[in-house]
């Protein structure tokens, strides 16, 4: 259901499809650690495979830094391949160093393979293909140049890259945005000004373009403030660009598009875990989680719902005291629903009451909140140990972390009645995997 190789932690990351239907995942990756420093740990990239998007298999590493005095000898972040001829070709952020007040120095390299499984790459030379335009962009402190997405230019026979920037005429705090570039060999760019520069972004990172099937584009992008995602569609490449809104909620971050198995289109996401595997644990980087299925309607803003490919997945129903699960509830005015209890009561409980929808932990803890646009009719929650997903009315509107509480009996408290609630036990693709990166088991005993 969710995803990390051994030991370790993932971040951003890139999906393909083989010509056979064999899923590869390229992902950041570093170790556990409280003290987290992407630029001496997010060094190389691993890799998985999967049929199905949820069974994943550790591959181990295929790619890392280049040599001392390269533009990308300090980190390697963000990738994305794209097919080119009978290979692939791989942009790829490159760290070089520090400016005087420590801020990462970022561009954009190329490499290159042979295959189509995500192995086998090569550096296209020793240094970046496109940089950061100080006409536009800033350059020095606080810049941004990073999590390239390249797709065929929908004007041209040539090629367009989005990328991850920081407006120069713009305030910092504010200054995030989505660079592009065009080019007509994938190795020559020419920088254009911004895309997409909402003005009221921090950081809008790890952007990604999506061809709909009527022409028109969707572009998704992570909001560093929020660490959600948001949705953008146009009817061309160039614009003009709509803003939809948020499409991932808190906790949900780094998005990409693919082809399901089922030929549906999914998102999946990467979700965080909590240090020391505690509720006061600091946030830190974590796991690849299931996918959701992407729905554009016409005339509508995205959205993300329950994928049927998870059913396969699921137990039959039980009111068993169950750790990792699914349950329906219906909502007619305010509700509670218990998941897990401790010592002195409920340890993780998912309230509604009309627009308003959120989580607690023990003692009432806030666990997160969201405002819902219309008063929900039914619920669905999901819980993976620590990982907690929210639909309402089928749309994902919520998710966060609980590490406490024991499984108990779904219960919902309503009108001042409580019933039991059904739920399907969810079936981990690797159940007896104990390491750093398996689900959380639940609590140790006392």
């Amino acid at each position: 259901m969710r995803y990390a190789p051994p030991g370790l932690c993932v971040n951003d990351f890139a999906l393909l499809r083989d010509d056979d239907g064999t899923y590869a995942l390229l992902h950041l990756q570093g170790p556990w650690t409280a003290e987290f420093d992407h630029l001496r740990m997010e060094t190389s990239y691993g890799r998985a495979t999967s049929t199905d998007l949820v069974r994943w298999k550790p591959e181990g590493t295929v790619f890392g830094n280049g040599l001392p005095g390269r533009f990308d000898q300090q980190a390697v972040w963000t990738m994305h391949p794209v097919p080119y001829g009978d290979g692939m070709a791989m942009f790829y952020t490159g760290v070089s160093g520090l400016t005087t007040e420590g801020w990462p120095l970022q561009s954009v390299g190329l490499a290159h393979s042979d295959r189509t499984d995500g192995t086998g790459w090569r550096r296209h030379g020793t240094g970046p293909i496109v940089e950061a335009d100080a006409r536009w962009y800033r350059t020095g402190e606080r810049m941004g140049w990073r999590d390239p997405f390249v797709v065929r230019d929908d004007e041209s026979d040539g090629w367009v890259m989005v990328v991850c920037a920081a407006d120069a005429s713009l305030p910092v705090e504010v200054s995030g945005c989505v660079a592009w570039a065009t080019s007509d060999d994938l190795e020559h760019w020419a920088v254009r000004p911004p895309l997409i520069s909402p003005g009221d972004v921090d950081e809008l990172e790890c952007p990604v373009l999506e061809r709909l099937d009527d022409g028109s584009w969707l572009m998704l992008g992570s909001i560093g403030a929020t660490r959600g995602f948001e949705a953008w569609t146009a009817p061309r490449l160039r614009g003009p660009w709509t803003r939809r809104g948020p499409l991932g909620p808190t906790g949900s971050y780094a998005p990409r598009v693919i082809t399901a198995p089922d030929g549906s289109r999914v998102v999946l996401h990467t979700t965080p875990r909590r240090v020391d595997l505690t509720d006061s644990g600091a946030r830190c980087r974590g796991m690849l989680a299931q996918p959701k299925s992407l729905v554009v309607a016409e005339d509508s803003a995205p959205r993300l719902q329950w994928w049927p490919g998870l059913d396969a997945w699921l137990g039959e129903e039980t009111r068993e005291p169950v750790l990792h699960a699914v349950g329906d509830v219906g909502v007619s005015g305010r509700v509670e629903i218990t998941l897990r209890t401790g010592d002195d009561g409920p340890a993780l409980v998912v309230g509604c009451d009309g627009k308003n929808l959120w989580a607690e932990g023990p003692a009432g803890a806030p666990l997160g909140e969201t405002v819902l646009t219309e008063p929900a009719t039914t619920l669905r929650v999901l819980t993976i140990g620590e990982y907690v997903e929210v639909y309402a009315d089928d749309v994902f509107v919520l998710t966060t972390l609980c590490y406490s509480g024991h499984p108990a009996p779904w219960t919902a408290r309503a009108e001042g009645r409580t019933h039991t609630i059904p739920v399907r036990p969810v079936l981990l693709p690797d159940p007896d995997r104990d390491d750093a990166s398996a689900v959380w088991p639940g609590p140790m005993p006392s």
